[in-house]
C-alpha cells in the first residue's frame, strides 16, 4: 500500500490530470454563472483582443482600443498572432473563440507542472519535485487566471517555468544544438512577455558559467545561444522601426505603464497610489497625438512626478513590493475584509506562497545548493520592473511556479531539519540507555 500510494503522489500524469481537472471544473463553475453573450464579448475587450481583432479583420498589428487608430507596438506579437488565428478559425468574438483561448490557457497552465517537476527533482529530489507539482495543482491563482485573463499570462508561466528547467539542463550540455535551441526558446519567450528579458542576461550567464570547460572555445555555446536570441527578436524590431521611426525592440508602452504608477492623481493626505486615470481620456489622448508622440508625453509627465516627489516614490515601491508578493498593499486588512471563505484562501495562499519562497531561498544557501543562484536570482529581478510602475497578482504570476517550487524546498528544509532533530535526540536516548 505504501509503494501504490508513494508511486500515485510522485506520479508526474496523475498530478497533470488533477492540474487540467482542477483549472476545468472552475471554468466550468464561472461559465455557469455568465451569459453566453457576455463570454463572447467582454474578456476580449481588452489590447489583446482588439490587437487581434485588427490581425484577423486584415487590418494588421494595429489598434489597440479597437477604433482604427494606425499600427502599434503596445505589446509582444506572439500571443497576439495565435488569438488572431482563434478569431479566423472560430470567428471574432464569438463563445467558441473564448472557450478555444480558455482551453490554450487551462492546457498552459496544467502542463508547467512538467517542468516545475523536472527542475525541483533535479535541484532536490523527487519528493520536492512532487510537493512542488501539487502545490501547483491546487494554487488558487493557477487556478482562476486561465479564466480570468485571456491574455499571454498563463502562456508566459509555462515559457518562464522551461526556462527554468532548460537553464538548468543547458548548463550540463556541449552540444550546440540543444544551445540552439534554447536561444530560439528565448526568442519566443520574449517575444511572448518581453518583462522576462529581465532574467535573460542572468540565467545564460549563469549556464555559460556552469558550462566553462578547458576548450578555448567554450564560449561559442552560449554566444550561439545569445545570438539566435536577438535574431528572433531582430525582424520584429525592424517592423518596429519602419512603423514608428524609432528603436523599439519588443514593445512600446512602459511609458504608459510608468504614468500609471507615477502620477498627478496621487494623494499624499491618505497615502493612495496613483490610479485614478480616466482610461476614456487616456484613450481620446492616443487617439489624438498618435502611439510615439503619447508615449513621449506620459513619459515626461511620469519622470517629472518621480523626480519632483522622492519620498512619496519610495514610498510607492514599498507599496508596490507588498502589493506585487500579496495582491494587495494592506494584506491584513484584506484578510479581514474578505467575506468569503473563498476569497480569503486566496488571499491566505498568495501570502504564504512568498513567506514560503523566502525560506526556501534560505535553504539553498545554506545547504550551498549548486542550483542557487539562479532560481533564488528570477524571484529578485523579475519584478523589479513593477516596482517602479504598477503591480498586480497577474503580473506575479509567470514566476508564479518557481515561487511554489521554492515554498516546496522550503518545507523540506524544515520537514528535515525537524526529523534530523528527532534522530538525533533518539540516538542520544540510545546511547544513554546504553551508558546506563
Amino acid at each position: 500500500m505504501k509503494e501504490t500510494l508513494r508511486k500515485l503522489a510522485t506520479s508526474l500524469l496523475l498530478i497533470v490530470v488533477v492540474a487540467l481537472a482542477t483549472r476545468s471544473a472552475f471554468a466550468w463553475y464561472e461559465e455557469r454563472q455568465i451569459s453566453a453573450q457576455a463570454l463572447s464579448l467582454v474578456p476580449f475587450q481588452t489590447e489583446t483582443g482588439h490587437i487581434a481583432y485588427s490581425i484577423a479583420s486584415g487590418k494588421g498589428f494595429s489598434s489597440p482600443f479597437q477604433r482604427d487608430s494606425g499600427p502599434t507596438a503596445w505589446l509582444a506579437p506572439v500571443y497576439l498572432y495565435l488569438l488572431a488565428g482563434i478569431f479566423k478559425l472560430f470567428g471574432i468574438y464569438t463563445l467558441r473563440s473564448f472557450f478555444a483561448a480558455l482551453f490554450l490557457n487551462i492546457l498552459w497552465s496544467a502542463v508547467a507542472c512538467v517542468p516545475i517537476f523536472y527542475a525541483g527533482k533535479r535541484i532536490s529530489g523527487l519528493g520536492v519535485a512532487s510537493a512542488a507539482a501539487w502545490l501547483w495543482a491546487f494554487f488558487p491563482n493557477a487556478i482562476i487566471i486561465p479564466f480570468e485573463w485571456i491574455w499571454d499570462t498563463s502562456l508566459s508561466v509555462f515559457l518562464v517555468a522551461t526556462l527554468l528547467w532548460a537553464t538548468l539542463k543547458i548548463a550540463e550540455s556541449r552540444r550546440l544544438r540543444d544551445w540552439c535551441l534554447y536561444g530560439f526558446l528565448w526568442g519566443i519567450a520574449l517575444l511572448t512577455n518581453p518583462a522576462i528579458a529581465t532574467l535573460c542576461p542572468v540565467l545564460l550567464a549563469w549556464a555559460a558559467y556552469r558550462n566553462r570547460d578547458s576548450a578555448s572555445a567554450w564560449f561559442v555555446r552560449p554566444a550561439l545561444a545569445a545570438g539566435i536570441t536577438v535574431l528572433c527578436c531582430v525582424p520584429w524590431t525592424i517592423r518596429n522601426y519602419v512603423q514608428f521611426h524609432q528603436f523599439i525592440p519588443l514593445r512600446s508602452n512602459f511609458a504608459f505603464e510608468l504614468y500609471i504608477g507615477n502620477n498627478e492623481n496621487y494623494d499624499e493626505q491618505h497615502r493612495f497610489r496613483p490610479g485614478a486615470i480616466t482610461q476614456d481620456r487616456e484613450i481620446l489622448r492616443y487617439l489624438h497625438m498618435g502611439e510615439t508622440a503619447f508615449m513621449e508625453e506620459e513619459k515626461r509627465k511620469a519622470i517629472a512626478f518621480i523626480e519632483g516627489h522622492p519620498r512619496i516614490e519610495m514610498w510607492l515601491i514599498m507599496q508596490r513590493f507588498v502589493d506585487f508578493w500579496t495582491g494587495t498593499a494592506t494584506p491584513l486588512a484584506a484578510f479581514r475584509q474578505a467575506d468569503s471563505l473563498w476569497l480569503r484562501l486566496i488571499l491566505l495562499c498568495n501570502d504564504a506562497a512568498p513567506l514560503g519562497a523566502v525560506l526556501g531561498i534560505a535553504v539553498l544557501l545554506a545547504t550551498k545548493n549548486s542550483y542557487a543562484w539562479p532560481v533564488a536570482g528570477i524571484p529578485l529581478l523579475f519584478p523589479l520592473l513593477y516596482y517602479v510602475t504598477h503591480t498586480s497578482l497577474r503580473y506575479r504570476h509567470p514566476i508564479d511556479p518557481l515561487v511554489v517550487l521554492l515554498a516546496a524546498i522550503g518545507m523540506h528544509g524544515i520537514w528535515q531539519g525537524f526529523t534530523g532533530r528527532i534522530r538525533k535526540s533518539a540516538a542520544a536516548d540510545v546511547t544513554a540507555a546504553q551508558y546506563k
